[in-house]
C-alpha cells in the first residue's frame, strides 16, 4: 500500500481501565478495541487510517490511538483466543464481566457474548501530562464515537496534536509505533498482528473451510502456509482457513495445497497409520479461495510448502 495523507480519522469513546490497561504494556504490536453490543461492524475507516482513543466525561480526553486495520463481529471467547490481554483485561472472565457491566445484565458463565471487534495496529498510548482535549464539536451524548476528516479544521487540529506528541513528548507514549506516524497509510496487509491475522484469516475466508467447507467456527483455524518460525510472516497472503484436523496435517506436511490451489494428500498418511479415508476422497479437490485476487495465497508460499514440508 502506497503511502499518503489519512483523508479520516475516528474519535472513539473508551473508558480508564482500558487505557490504564493497556497503557502500562509495553512493545504490543496491536490491539483489539472492542464494543459491546457487538450488533453492527464498524465501517467508518479504511485500513490504515487512525482511530484514536477518548475517555469518557469527566476526563474528556484522547490518551492514544492506532491504525485501523479490521472489524468483525466476533464470540467473545473467539476475541479473546485471538488477542489475550490485548484485548484491555487481565483475563477471560474479567472481560466478560465488563460485558456484562456495560449491558446492564448479570454474568452469564455460559453466555456465548457477540462483540464488535476493531483491531488496531501499532497502538499508542500518552501519558497524561500529554492527554489532548477532545475536539470542540464532540458532544457529551456521543456514546460510542465520531468522524473527522482530518483536511477540516477541527480535524486537522486533532491530528497535528497527536503529531505533535510523537515530537515532542519522548517517553510519555508507553508504545512508539515502528516508524514515523506523521500521516502514512500503514501497510496493513503485509505485516499483520497475530490477532489481527487470525480474525482477517478468518472472514477473508467467509468463516469457512478451504477444503472441506466447514462451517463450525470452533473448530476453524487461520493455518501459516509458510510458518512464522521459518521466516513467514503474518500476512493474508500467507495464511489459509482450515478446519484443526487438516490444519495439523498441513503443518506435518501430510496434506498440502498445489499452486494451482489443489488440495493433496501424502501417501505417508496411509503408510503412517493405516488410515486416512476420508482425506483420500479430498484428494485433488480445488479448495476454495476469497474472489479478490489481492487476498488468495501467495503461489510461490505455496509451492514452499509443497517442496519444503509435504510428505509426498
Amino acid at each position: 500500500m502506497l503511502e499518503s495523507t489519512p483523508v479520516r480519522g475516528y474519535v472513539a469513546v473508551t473508558d480508564r481501565d482500558w487505557y490504564r490497561f493497556l497503557r502500562d504494556r509495553p512493545d504490543l504490536d496491536e490491539v483489539n478495541f472492542w464494543q459491546p453490543g457487538g450488533n453492527r461492524r464498524f465501517g467508518a475507516l479504511s485500513p490504515g487510517e487512525p482511530f484514536l482513543f477518548k475517555l469518557h466525561y469527566p476526563d474528556n480526553a484522547i490518551v492514544g490511538g492506532g491504525f485501523f486495520t479490521h472489524a468483525s463481529l466476533l464470540h467473545a471467547r473467539l476475541a479473546w483466543d485471538a488477542f489475550d490481554q490485548k484485548n484491555g483485561a487481565a483475563s477471560y472472565p474479567e472481560m466478560c464481566r465488563r460485558i456484562a457491566r456495560y449491558r446492564h445484565t448479570m454474568v452469564d458463565p455460559r453466555a456465548q457474548y457477540t462483540i464488535g471487534c476493531i483491531i488496531l495496529q501499532e497502538p499508542f498510548f500518552f501519558r497524561e501530562r500529554d492527554w489532548i482535549p477532545a475536539p470542540v464539536d464532540f458532544s457529551p451524548n456521543i456514546v460510542q464515537g465520531k468522524t473527522y476528516d482530518l483536511q477540516s479544521v477541527v480535524g486537522r487540529q486533532t491530528w497535528e496534536a497527536v503529531l505533535e506528541r510523537y515530537r515532542f513528548a519522548g517517553k510519555s507514549a508507553s508504545a512508539e509505533p515502528a516508524a514515523p506516524v506523521e500521516g502514512r497509510i500503514v501497510p496493513v496487509w503485509q505485516r499483520l498482528g497475530q490477532g489481527a491475522f487470525r480474525v482477517l484469516i478468518t472472514d477473508t475466508y467467509e468463516r469457512k473451510c478451504a477444503v472441506t467447507r466447514e462451517k463450525a467456527l470452533p473448530v476453524l483455524e487461520a493455518a501459516h502456509i509458510q510458518p512464522v518460525t521459518e521466516g513467514g510472516p503474518h500476512s493474508l497472503k500467507n495464511g489459509l482457513l482450515l478446519r484443526s484436523d487438516i490444519h495439523t496435517l498441513f503443518d506435518l506436511g501430510y496434506v498440502t495445497i498445489s499452486s494451482h490451489l489443489r488440495f493433496r494428500v501424502s501417501r505417508r498418511l496411509k503408510a503412517d497409520f493405516d488410515n486416512g479415508e476420508h482425506y483420500y476422497q479430498l484428494n485433488d479437490s480445488v479448495i476454495w479461495v476469497p474472489s479478490d485476487t489481492e487476498r488468495r495465497p501467495n503461489s510461490e508460499l505455496l509451492e514452499w510448502h509443497a517442496d519444503t514440508k509435504f510428505l509426498g
